[in-house]
């Protein structure tokens, strides 16, 4: 309990942190939302609280948990998932667990809430933070030459609203939501798709995806989406393997956290 690091966040991105940490032996808690939205579902801890049961991403299990219960699951050598929608009950986790810093990996592109004070080592993922003044460190999350650098002094590259290129695509690869409503999939991750395929609705609005390859994301069936909103995610590599593994940019990014996290703990004595 002398080393807990509280991850917010449990999307692919913040998974690949955690997952570092973990095998790093670090104590990591994540703190998640009552309905998260994350789009690669089969490597986001954040899975286990729309399952309400244990999720396990390259050998490492996450599980749902109570702030009471935390001892527990981390002698059990799980990562808890804490739900803390609201700023005093991410308050109340901190102060009750007292990390030796906290994660800030909800990549909201912008800073929801975090603060410097709030540990001895805060670190934010991406855009939406200062270094030196609402963290102690930001990792870059652009893919391209500077993923994963670890920054003591700025900030990340502004978010361009174009994800980086995998497979020679950049905004293609994405799948929107045409329109406001409940999203239902009809469609798994892993699935081969085709340009133009249907892989679920919103109302009575088809989903299509843009370019063919394999659907390494899709948002869960049953959740409330806005227009525009990122629901699904085409891989053009067609590799079956990448869907159920972390992701290069997730180990990039968990590595610069790593970094951050050791060199600013020595220089904090």
């Amino acid at each position: 309990m002398d080393k807990i690091v509280i991850v917010k966040g449990g999307g692919d991105i913040a998974t690949g942190i955690a997952h570092r940490l973990h095998t790093s032996h670090f104590a990591v808690v994540i703190l998640e939302i009552a309905n998260p939205t994350a789009v690669r579902r089969t490597v986001s801890f954040a899975q286990a609280v729309i399952q309400n049961a244990p999720v396990t991403v390259e050998a490492v299990t996450a599980e749902l948990a109570t702030l009471a219960a935390v001892p527990e699951k981390l002698a059990a050598g799980r990562i808890p998932v804490l739900l803390a929608s609201e700023p005093q009950e991410v308050q109340q986790v901190i102060a009750t667990l007292k990390p030796v810093a906290i994660v800030d990996a909800i990549l909201a592109k912008r800073n929801t809430g975090t603060r410097i004070t709030d540990a001895p080592v805060v670190i934010g993922a991406g855009p939406g933070f200062t270094a030196g003044e609402d963290v102690h460190a930001v990792v870059e999350t652009m893919r391209g030459h500077d993923l994963g650098r670890v920054i003591y002094h700025g900030t990340a590259i502004a978010n361009t609203g174009i994800p980086g290129e995998v497979g020679g695509f950049t905004i293609e690869r994405l799948v929107r939501s045409p329109a406001d409503g409940v999203f239902v999939a009809c469609r798994e991750i892993g699935d081969t798709v085709a340009a133009g395929d249907i892989v679920g609705h919103v109302g009575d609005t088809a989903v299509k995806v843009n370019i063919a390859g394999i659907l390494r994301g899709l948002l869960q069936s049953q959740l409330t989406v806005t227009r525009k909103m990122k629901i699904g995610d085409v891989d053009p590599r067609c590799c079956p393997e990448h869907c159920f593994t972390i992701s290069d940019k997730a180990r990039a990014v968990g590595g610069g956290v790593l970094e951050a996290l050791l060199h600013l703990r020595g220089n904090h004595g």
